[in-house]
C-alpha cells in the first residue's frame, strides 16, 4: 500500500537543493554551514537562524556589559551598605513595569513588541547619555542608573530568549542553545574591551550611544528569525504564531505561576539562585570597598571579573555546552549551579581576598552562563507561547529581582543580629541539596511534558499548547 505524501521537511529541502546546485544554498550560507558543523550539531537548514540568534544575543549582552562595569562602580558610591536598597528599588520597579510589559504583550503580536521594546530601552540609555554628558546630580543618577541597568538586562534578555523557546524546538535547544549562548559570551567580551577603549577616548557618551545602536542590530536579527519562520511555513505545510497576540489578562503570567507547579519550580530555581547571587554579591561589594578607595579602579576590578567570565564561558559554550547537556542531561546541567554557589561561598568564607573573589565569582559566574542559563532556557521549549513570553518574563524579571530585594534584607537582617558571611554559608549547605533536588525534579517534569505524559500542565489565559508543542 503506498505510503502518504509527506510535506518535505526544511533541511530536507535545503539538502535536495544543495545537491541540485543551488547557488543560494551553496554560496556564503553552506560555506557558513561546513564551518559550524565541526563545533556544533547544526543540521541542514538551520545555519541562517543559528546565526541570526547567535548574532542577536551577542549584541544584547555587548549592550549590556559596555555599561555593567560602571553600574557595579556607581552601585557602592554610597557605600555597600546602600545596596539592599538599590535591590528593594529595582524590585519596585519591576513590579510597575510587569503589568506594562503584560499589556503590551496581550495587545499587540512578538513580532512588533519585541522592537518596540528594544527601541524604547535605547532611548533610556541615549536619555542616561545626556544627563552623564551634563553632570546632572550625580549621586542619584547613579542610583537611577544602577536600578535601571538591573532592569534592562533581566528584561532584553528575558525576551530575547523567549523568542528562542518561541522558535526552536527541545530538541534544537539542547543541540544550539549552547552555541547561542556562546554569541552572548562573545558579546560580554567585547563589550568590556570596546567600554575601555571607547570610555577612555571618547567619554561614556559613546559607550551608550554604541549601546543604543547594537540593541538595533539584534531587532535586525529577530527579523531574519522571522523571515526564516515564513520560509518554514511554506515548505513544511504549517502556520506559526509570531503575528498573533498572546492570550491572557495582564496578569496572566504572575497567575500561571500559582497554579501551575513546573513554572513554580523554575520561579523557585531561580529565586534560589537570586539568593546565592546576592549573598556573594553584597560579600563582594564589602571586599572590593575595602580594596580599592576609588570608582575607578573598582571599575577596573570588576570589568577584569566580567572580562575572566566571558573567556571561561566564551570556551566552555563553544567546545562543551551541547556535549555536555547531551551526555549528563539537563538535570545534572542544572545542579551545577547550586553546587558552584555553595563551594564559592565556602571559599570567601575562608579566604575573603580579591584573588579568591575574582575566582571564585569568575567559575560560578562562567557556569551559570554557559551551563545552567542554556539548561534552564530549555524548560521553556515545552510550554505554550503565553508561558514563553508572559510567564517566563514575570519569572526572569519580578520573580528574580524580587528575590534580590528580598534577599538583600534578610541578610542585612542576619548581619545586624550578628550572622556573619560565615555562619551564612553554613546555614546554605541543606538549601543546596533541596536546590540540586529541584534541579532533578525540573529535568522530570521536562522530560514528561515533551513526551506528552506530564499530568500537572495548567492553561494560561483559557488556552494551552499540547505538551511537547513549540
Amino acid at each position: 500500500m503506498a505510503q502518504p505524501c509527506r510535506p518535505m521537511s526544511l533541511g530536507r529541502q535545503l539538502e535536495a537543493d544543495t545537491l541540485n546546485g543551488n547557488d543560494s544554498v551553496r554560496g556564503i550560507e553552506g560555506k557558513a554551514y561546513a564551518v559550524l558543523a565541526r563545533a556544533v550539531d547544526i543540521r541542514p537548514g538551520e545555519t541562517r537562524q543559528l546565526l541570526a540568534g547567535c548574532c542577536g544575543f551577542m549584541c544584547v549582552l555587548c549592550a549590556y556589559y559596555l555599561l555593567r562595569p560602571l553600574r557595579d562602580a556607581l552601585g557602592i558610591a554610597g557605600g555597600a551598605g546602600q545596596l539592599p536598597w538599590l535591590f528593594t528599588a529595582t524590585f519596585v520597579v519591576m513590579l510597575a513595569i510587569t503589568p506594562v510589559f503584560g499589556a503590551i504583550a496581550g495587545r499587540w503580536p512578538p513580532a512588533r513588541f519585541v522592537p518596540l521594546a528594544y527601541r524604547f530601552f535605547s532611548l533610556n540609555i541615549l536619555a542616561f547619555s545626556a544627563l552623564f554628558l551634563l553632570d546632572v546630580a550625580p549621586l542619584l543618577v547613579a542610583r537611577v542608573f544602577f536600578v535601571w541597568l538591573s532592569v534592562f538586562n533581566l528584561f532584553v534578555v528575558s525576551v530575547f530568549w523567549s523568542v528562542m523557546a518561541d522558535h526552536f524546538s527541545i530538541e534544537q535547544g539542547k543541540r544550539l542553545f549552547g552555541f547561542i549562548a556562546a554569541g552572548g559570551t562573545a558579546g560580554a567580551l567585547l563589550g568590556p574591551a570596546l567600554a575601555a577603549i571607547a570610555s577612555a577616548t571618547f567619554g561614556i557618551a559613546a559607550l551608550t550611544i554604541a549601546s543604543a545602536l547594537l540593541l538595533e542590530i539584534a531587532v535586525q536579527g529577530f527579523r531574519v528569525l522571522r523571515r526564516d519562520d515564513g520560509r518554514q511555513d511554506e515548505l513544511i505545510g504549517v502556520a506559526r504564531h509570531g503575528n498573533v497576540r498572546l492570550d491572557g489578562s495582564l496578569l496572566s503570567g504572575l497567575s500561571a505561576l500559582l497554579r501551575d507547579r513546573y513554572l513554580a519550580g523554575i520561579a523557585l530555581y531561580l529565586l534560589l539562585h537570586s539568593f546565592v547571587s546576592t549573598v556573594l554579591y553584597v560579600e563582594q561589594g564589602k571586599i572590593v570597598a575595602g580594596a580599592f578607595p576609588d570608582t575607578a579602579g573598582r571599575t577596573q576590578f570588576f570589568a577584569g571579573i566580567d572580562l575572566l567570565v566571558s573567556v571561561l564561558a566564551l570556551v566552555t559554550q563553544t567546545l562543551l555546552t551541547g556535549r555536555l547537556m547531551r551526555w549528563l542531561g539537563v538535570a545534572a546541567v542544572l545542579a551545577l549551579l547550586p553546587l558552584l554557589g555553595m563551594a564559592a561561598c565556602a571559599a570567601l568564607a575562608a579566604l575573603p581576598s580579591t584573588g579568591m573573589l575574582a575566582l571564585a565569582q569568575g567559575v560560578r559566574r562562567a557556569t551559570d552562563y554557559a551551563l545552567s542559563r542554556p539548561a534552564r532556557e530549555t524548560l521553556f521549549t515545552v510550554l505554550g507561547r503565553d508561558a514563553k513570553y508572559k510567564a517566563k518574563n514575570v519569572i526572569d524579571t519580578l520573580v528574580y529581582r524580587g528575590g534580590d530585594a528580598a534577599s538583600g534584607w534578610l541578610i542585612a537582617t542576619a548581619a545586624a543580629a550578628g550572622i556573619g558571611f560565615s555562619a551564612m554559608t553554613a546555614l546554605m549547605a541543606p538549601l543546596t541539596l533541596a536546590w540540586v533536588g529541584l534541579a532533578r525534579w525540573l529535568a522530570r517534569q521536562q522530560s514528561a511534558r515533551a513526551d506528552g505524559t506530564a499530568t500537572d500542565n495548567f492553561p494560561i489565559g483559557g488556552k494551552t499548547d499540547e505538551p511537547g508543542k513549540r
